[in-house]
């Protein structure tokens, strides 16, 4: 799983920016109004506002019929920042994971995101489940951090093409700071799904 997502890292190329709008949050704290924006893959379906708000993230991506399993999912979570770095978030992410699943392995490497500094995690469960979680910094001006994170069996027969998809969104994703806000903010989590 990792070497095919360092393989699509390497070779992806940010989309064409447009006005994809997926999610809003108001000014929380030192953090202004924000909205995040990115172009949706073919066959997939955009949700801010039903499916992602009863499950308590930003935004998902979903194919087909929504099922409520976080299998084939890619989520959205924007929260404010909390921990100075986000090594130190994501290092808090590995250790959670690790006390639920001291079994499982953890394995991360760098995104080339053009706009932000990116890193993903691959956290293989003891269960043959995967989480791929890709944490975002728009910078500290935002006060905000973003991840995308999408669950996938280790043996689904379309996980190459799932993982591509993922790691298109995740290059094409971009964080506008907003003058007003849209929908009140929530201090989502890292993760979510």
């Amino acid at each position: 799983m990792v070497l095919a997502l360092l393989f699509f890292v390497g070779t992806a190329a940010a989309a064409t920016p447009a006005d994809d709008t997926l999610a809003h949050g108001a000014r929380d704290g030192a953090a202004p109004a924000w909205s995040i924006a990115v172009a949706t893959p073919t066959g997939w379906t955009r949700d801010c506002c039903l499916y992602a708000r009863a499950i308590g993230v930003d935004a998902v991506l979903y194919q087909g019929e929504w099922t409520g399993k976080p299998q084939r999912v890619m989520v959205l979570n924007v929260w404010p920042q909390k921990l100075p770095t986000m090594a130190a978030e994501m290092a808090a992410d590995h250790k959670r994971y690790l006390q639920l699943d001291p079994a499982g392995k953890v394995s991360s490497f760098a995104v080339r995101h053009r706009t932000m500094s990116c890193e993903a995690t691959v956290y293989q469960g003891s269960d043959h489940i995967d989480d791929v979680l890709v944490f975002c910094d728009p910078g500290k001006a935002s006060g905000v951090r973003l991840s995308w994170s999408m669950t996938v069996n280790d043996n689904d027969p379309q996980r190459r093409a799932l993982l591509d998809d993922f790691m298109r969104v995740v290059v094409a994703t971009r964080y506008h700071r907003d003058h007003e806000a849209h929908i009140p903010a929530r201090a989502a989590g890292p993760r979510g799904g």
